[in-house]
């Protein structure tokens, strides 16, 4: 519920700095446009329009660049492009073997980016904050030695989470219960930590991949994470969805798996007991191989079995036959359910696209009821990194909804 202003001069800062942001979201979707352009598709005059543009040059956040021709009679305009290069949104995602930070400035363009191998579950709740809060403090660091402005900061652990409080109220892959997450890293990067938003590893993932699609036809995404858990992050009709408790997306514990299973959410037979990473792992290869170091780089064990699998290697190529038809079962559910356009599948399922996507796209179409409800499925390109980069890029929304708490350079 929007509060009543003050005063009329109170109101009008709030109006100039919505307009502002419609002018950034308009350049953020559609590209560059002349001041002209501009004017006409948000509705504002001219000089308005001008003064505003004006304002966010003097921000840092436009730039005029190109000669804009219209084709019409009079002198050619200036293209409007977004700019936003010193502003940076941080996004840092803490998964059950890693932690991976990424920042990015307003255009989406990646300025910083590193993964971190940590076996998040074998620590002390107080330790991995005392980690985590080291690699942040860092890369906060690093972008503030090189001009940039951090705007915002998102948190992206595997679990529920209360919004209000920033607490982590259950990830039951990292054994977390009730843990202050944003506070506790705050109090420990200190008085120059920018304010902390929570959000849901898979969501933020979903966030990252729709930003591919954010000019397109496609307004139903589904992402799923493929990780020790197994999450979705949906968006439906172009918005993300959370459920009135933010637990939706929880899609790993549906009852898919073989009920004499437990999973470490306290119950039996879930999915992603038989389609999550450390499954995958366990049938791929055999204790002690390489690949079950967790000292090295979950990325450079992934492509060890990558490069196994191109090479014909029979047991990585059952172990992922396995995979695929465990993955057919869960995904025929979704598909039925939420009817999404496009599927993506991320995490560890990313790198073996070439032998997973042709069975599950089999099996889906196999299942279709009519001809039009047909859908993509796609590996996504963000590999361990994809919720991080919507951390980043959901800390950026505080620039469009109000440009103005960026100062003038």
């Amino acid at each position: 519920m929007r509060r009543t202003p003050r005063s009329g001069r109170l109101d009008q800062a709030q109006m100039r700095a919505a307009n502002m942001g419609l002018i950034l979201r308009q350049l953020q979707l559609h590209g560059g446009r002349s001041r002209a352009g501009l004017a006409t598709e948000t509705g504002l005059s001219k000089a308005t329009t001008s003064s505003l543009i004006a304002d966010l040059a003097e921000r840092g956040l436009v730039r005029e660049g190109e000669i804009h021709r219209a084709g019409s009679v009079g002198r050619p305009g200036l293209t409007v492009n977004l700019d936003g290069r010193r502003v940076a949104g941080l996004g840092l995602e803490i998964s059950i073997d890693y932690v991976a930070v990424t920042a990015v400035d307003l255009t989406g363009n990646v300025i910083r980016e590193s993964i971190t191998p940590m076996d998040v579950p074998e620590l002390a709740v107080e330790v991995v904050l005392d980690r985590v809060a080291g690699i942040a403090q860092r890369m906060l660091e690093s972008l503030r030695s090189a001009g940039h402005i951090v705007v915002g900061f998102t948190v992206a652990p595997p679990g529920v989470i209360d919004y209000d409080a920033g607490i982590v109220r259950f990830a039951p892959n990292l054994g977390w219960r009730s843990v202050a997450l944003a506070a506790g890293l705050s109090e420990r990067i200190g008085p120059e930590c920018p304010e902390i938003h929570l959000e849901n590893d898979a969501k933020l993932a979903a966030v990252a991949e729709y930003g591919a699609y954010a000019d397109s036809e496609v307004q139903d995404l589904v992402y799923l994470s493929g990780e020790v858990g197994v999450g979705a992050g949906i968006i439906a009709e172009g918005r993300l969805v959370r459920g009135w408790s933010g637990f939706s997306g929880e899609v790993g514990h549906l009852a898919l798996g073989p009920s004499e299973l437990e999973c470490s959410c306290g119950r039996r037979g879930c999915w992603e007991l038989v389609v999550g990473l450390h499954h995958f792992l366990r049938l791929a290869a055999p204790v002690g191989d390489v690949v079950h170091d967790s000292r090295r780089s979950m990325d450079d064990r992934l492509e060890i079995l990558r490069e196994r699998a191109a090479s014909g290697d029979e047991r990585t190529l059952e172990a992922l036959a396995a995979i695929a038809r465990d993955l057919i079962r869960g995904l025929s559910v979704l598909v039925d359910v939420l009817n999404p356009r496009r599927i993506v599948l991320g995490g560890y399922f990313a790198p073996f696209g070439e032998q997973l996507l042709a069975p599950v796209k089999s099996a889906l179409d196999e299942r279709r009821m009519d001809a039009g409800s047909e859908v993509v499925v796609a590996v996504s390109a963000l590999g361990l990194s994809a919720a991080s980069r919507g951390g980043a890029l959901a800390a950026l929304e505080a620039v469009f909804e109000d440009p103005t708490t960026v100062p003038a350079a």
